[in-house]
């Protein structure tokens, strides 16, 4: 009996021996395989087919919208970084970064003496001329000549006639009730002109480019005399940028920033686009603006296919108000008057150290060329992002074939991006940049297009490669183009007449001094510009 009794203690023991053997064993086994297939390297983005639907009320100042389905966004998978055995988390890290602020801030009150708007000597009828941008810009410029000759403004007339033929009038893309509301203190705001002037005798006008205060009270203000109603035919650089009145720039940026805000719909469309793209952590909106109209327009061809060159050259001849037809690409280049094409996006991204993970959001329409031109950044940089891929095409169906609200679409989610990179600068660019240096000089990095351009080149000619060497320069040429804070850049040296006030940095690219201060001089009147 104990001899049994011992036999099968002894197998009892050899059976825990082997299974603590095997437990042992295969934990060596799995921290093993951790140590080769890390989680990051094996989690694979999800594609948009494999989003959830859910829904959402958007709410808004004026209530409940609508229902609309949303698109619940998972994150980007987290991503250790680690290079020669330190950690890249710092160097990412001090990429999203803003620039110091310097502690500037809003500073659009008007002065003591400024004064409820005087009594109206007529009604000035305004013709906004030109894409979104060009005509916000031209907009709150009239609110301010309007201001300027005592006039009582009508609500401006979008641009119908355009590259893009959209129909949408002023209160499909504005806040037109918040609009003539917010500007109560400051001019006089109606709707449509009184039935009894209708059919009054209009003094059609162009007004003078770039234009002082002296000009719209005298020229302009002496039309009054037999006019009842002035017609300005065009919106666009109307006002100079320098040397006003310090109410009357503080004035645009109140028209601007904060009574010219977009309609209910599409601020609630814009916020969750945004809410959309922070769901994969900070991400860069990008205006790459390698459109058919822009490339048309500047005469850019470079990486494009002789028919492609061929295409874009018939539009800009059969455009009629594009004055200039003959053009050289290559010295349009050369020049830096081109916008950077997506692969040379993606080189100066991946230059500037941003991962391949890096979330992006494409404001813009339709790419040229679409996937034949954008397979090298795509390879690059898989999580690209635009509206149609946020979105569902319910959502987008009251925007659709309206290219001043999806233009507004963008314009939000730019001016709310972590980084804002144009590839090009042009009207949307500039705008996006004032404001946000505006809002606290959130980070805008400016391609320095005219130097990017001769390294480009040299990579193509397989005298410099992609690395390091290249990254240093790229990053080193970069380190003052990040909308850290400074005065706006007067005009070029030696410039004279309108092209002197062409140089001029644009007033809605850099609101200071005009519309920014700090704490010590939060009442600064001083509206003067540094020279270049």
């Amino acid at each position: 009996m104990q001899k049994r009794r011992w036999k099968t203690v002894l197998v009892l023991r050899k059976a825990l021996t082997c299974a603590i053997g095997t437990i042992a064993l295969m934990a060596l086994l799995s921290v093993h395989l951790q140590m080769v297939f890390p989680p990051s390297e094996v989690t694979k983005l999800p594609t948009m087919q494999q989003y959830e639907i859910g829904y959402q009320n958007l709410r808004t100042e004026g209530g409940i919208l609508e229902e609309l389905p949303t698109l619940v966004l998972p994150k980007a998978p987290h991503t250790n970084h680690k290079l020669d055995g330190g950690s890249r988390t710092s160097d990412v890290e001090k990429i999203w970064k803003p620039p110091p602020n310097r502690g500037y801030q809003p500073c659009v009150s008007p002065s003591e003496n400024y004064t409820s708007p005087s009594e109206s000597r007529g009604y000035l009828l305004v013709h906004a001329n030109g894409g979104l941008n060009q005509m916000r810009a031209g907009i709150c410029d009239m609110v301010a000549v309007a201001r300027i000759i005592n006039a009582t403004l009508v609500i401006p007339e979008l641009d119908k006639r355009s590259f893009w033929h959209d129909t949408s009038n002023f209160s499909d893309v504005f806040d037109e009730d918040y609009f003539i509301n917010s500007l109560a203190n400051d001019v006089k705001i109606i709707k449509k002109l009184p039935k009894e002037l209708a059919k009054a005798t209009r003094a059609v006008k162009h007004f003078r480019s770039w234009s002082g205060v002296e000009y719209y009270e005298g020229e302009i203000a002496s039309i009054w005399e037999e006019y009842q109603v002035i017609r300005a035919a065009k919106s666009d650089s109307r006002l100079a940028n320098n040397n006003l009145p310090p109410d009357i720039q503080k004035l645009r940026c109140r028209a601007c920033y904060e009574a010219l805000r977009f309609a209910p719909r599409i601020e609630a469309m814009g916020k969750l686009l945004v809410d959309r793209m922070r769901a994969y952590g900070p991400y860069i909106a990008l205006h790459l603006r390698y459109e058919k109209d822009m490339l048309a327009f500047s005469g850019c061809t470079h990486g494009l296919s002789p028919e492609e060159a061929e295409e874009l050259k018939a539009i800009r001849e059969n455009t009629s108000w594009w004055k200039v037809k003959e053009i050289d690409p290559v010295e349009q280049r050369s020049k830096g008057y081109c916008p950077l094409t997506p692969r040379e996006v993606g080189i100066f991204l991946s230059s500037l150290g941003f991962p391949s993970n890096t979330p992006i959001y494409i404001a813009a329409g339709e790419i040229y060329g679409g996937d034949a031109h954008m397979a090298d950044f795509q390879s690059r940089y898989p999580l690209l992002m635009n509206k149609e891929k946020l979105a569902s095409v319910e959502e987008l169906e009251p925007f659709t074939n309206h290219a001043s609200q999806m233009a507004a679409l963008d314009y939000i989610v730019s001016v709310e991006s972590d980084i804002f990179i144009p590839s090009y600068s042009g009207n949307m660019a500039r705008a996006v940049e004032g404001h946000r240096r505006f809002l606290g000089h959130r980070k805008t990095i400016s391609p320095d297009r005219k130097a990017l351009v001769r390294l480009f080149d040299k990579i193509e000619l397989g005298r410099i490669k992609e690395g390091k060497n290249l990254a240093n320069r790229i990053i080193e040429m970069h380190k003052r183009r990040q909308g850290s804070p400074r005065k706006r850049k007067g005009p070029i040296p030696g410039t004279k007449g309108t092209d002197r006030f062409r140089s001029e940095e644009a007033f809605y690219v850099n609101p200071l001094p005009d519309c920014l201060c700090t704490g010590k001089n939060h009442h600064l009147t001083n509206s003067s510009i540094v020279m270049r």
